[in-house]
């Protein structure tokens, strides 16, 4: 029963992961505290492989749609690798150590929120276009780039930390600090995944025996969500691409709010 529980998990975080531009693990690691109870540090080692794999398959769509923004990638992906190293290390402090490792969901959870609240008023402003008064157009090119290595910070950081692929962190820094379209900040963070989780895997899952966790569970949930990830990823890839902004948004944006009520409301097993 838990390997078809992991097969779903893996379709769906691939299906939403691909569609969103982010790893998935919005997605699978509520899922996984709502199936097997909390776990925090190994479902974040899990989905961590798996994140790699669902941003790869997604990343192939995204680039046959030429949506990649790659004057931002050339800063966003450096600043983004050096945080998170230093979000995984964070993860790792005695806050978070035992019984304590749901404070990293409660976090999460803080973050979805807001999340929430800004893609809500986007898709507001989508719907009633006449009041839109923010502009669109990229800032100067040397504020462009010093915009770019925050946001890769901060995604790195917060990839680190909370065991994400940290779309749900890039593609709202992008839009607010870049002004690039949604699409554009989704293709951008995809390829910002694939650049920095499998690094902040490799970390991850070496640092679990300091929580008493075996690698070796880690690697046996990825090995059964991957497959599913991988081809839900394909396919949302491409959804992402054929459907209205609107509905991707929204979508978005009830996948977050069901994630962050899940994450708010987690307790310490």
């Amino acid at each position: 029963m838990d390997i078809v529980i992991y097969l779903v998990i893996g379709l769906c975080m691939g299906v939403l992961g691909g569609m969103l531009g982010i790893g998935g693990s919005v997605f699978m690691i509520p899922a996984m505290t709502l199936a097997f109870d909390e776990n925090q540090h190994l479902y974040q080692a899990a989905a961590m492989i798996c994140n790699f794999f669902v941003a790869s398959s997604s990343m192939l769509a995204h680039r046959k749609a030429e949506a990649w923004v790659k004057s931002v990638l050339l800063w966003l992906v450096p600043a983004a690798i050096v945080g998170i190293f230093g979000g995984v290390m964070l993860s790792n402090a005695p806050v978070f150590e035992g019984e304590k490792s749901y404070l990293l969901a409660r976090a999460f959870g803080i973050f979805l929120v807001y999340v929430v609240i800004y893609n809500s008023y986007r898709l507001y402003l989508h719907l009633h276009p006449k009041i839109e008064v923010v502009s669109k157009s990229m800032p100067p090119k040397k504020i462009a780039r010093v915009f770019s290595v925050i946001c890769g910070a901060i995604t790195g950081l917060a990839a680190g930390l909370l065991g994400i692929g940290a779309g749900t962190v890039a593609t709202p820094l992008q839009q607010v600090t870049l002004k690039l379209p949604l699409k554009n900040a989704m293709s951008n963070s995809a390829v910002t995944i694939v650049c920095i989780s499998w690094l902040g895997a490799i970390y991850k899952n070496a640092t679990l025996a300091q929580h008493g966790i075996a690698v070796a569970d880690s690697l046996k949930i990825a090995a059964w969500v991957i497959p599913g990830a991988g081809v839900g990823g394909f396919i949302g890839g491409h959804l992402m691409h054929t459907l209205p902004k609107n509905i991707v948004r929204g979508i978005f944006i009830g996948v977050c709010l069901m994630a962050a009520i899940k994450l708010l409301t987690v307790t310490p097993n």
